[in-house]
């Protein structure tokens, strides 16, 4: 055998040599990442006296963004009574929003004029009482979205589906459907007044 032909088996077999010993290496490191020492979540642990291996969160722990400082908006109260105000102006895109909202998420019990008669209701669910009763016209509308934040009766709450900036414009949806099915000719402005034929409000 030539020495060229001696040399290149020789690297042949080197090469080869080296490439078994990188796989029998690599077989036999820990896979440090896929298997890290740690416990799933709800896993029991023998660290903490509870047998717990999670920690609940220090109290008052807020998400970044979660900060809800503002009562009015959040909660629907002032200095811890039910808000008689909207946190924000009333505007026209408000209105359209919360009706839009309100079609969504309201209708299906309360109907689209609010007097209880939705589709599930139609169907055998529990009605809810109009929103034109006497004490519902009368109630602050931090009630209204008191009640759409924590639920009340039959209705569970929807602080989960609407955001707060919503309930409030569903809230003031609500105040609109009222007026309507209860203003009087003097609510009208005095330019329209003339198109209303035949009222007597």
């Amino acid at each position: 055998m030539s020495p060229e032909k001696i040399v290149a088996r020789s690297l042949s077999l080197l090469t080869w040599g080296c490439l078994a010993l990188c796989v029998i290496f690599t077989a036999g490191c820990p896979q440090e990442m896929a298997n890290q020492p740690k416990y799933k979540p709800y896993a029991p642990g023998p660290f903490f006296g509870d047998g717990r291996s999670a920690r609940p969160l220090v109290e008052g722990t807020v998400a970044r963004g979660q900060a809800q400082l503002d009562e009015h908006l959040y909660i629907g109260k002032i200095a811890g009574m039910l808000a008689d105000t909207l946190p924000f102006p009333v505007t026209r895109s408000l209105l359209e929003r919360g009706q839009e909202r309100y079609n969504i998420y309201c209708t299906p019990c309360h109907d689209h004029v609010g007097q209880g008669q939705g589709m599930v209701v139609r169907r055998g669910f529990r009605r809810p009482p109009s929103l034109h009763i006497d004490r519902l016209r009368e109630a602050p509308i931090g009630y209204f979205f008191d009640v759409m934040t924590h639920g009340f009766g039959a209705m569970p709450d929807y602080a989960a589906q609407v955001t707060s900036h919503d309930r409030w414009a569903i809230a003031a949806y609500m105040r609109a459907l009222q007026l309507s099915q209860h203003a009087t000719l003097a609510d009208v402005p005095v330019a329209v007044r003339p198109q209303l034929q035949g009222t007597n409000k």
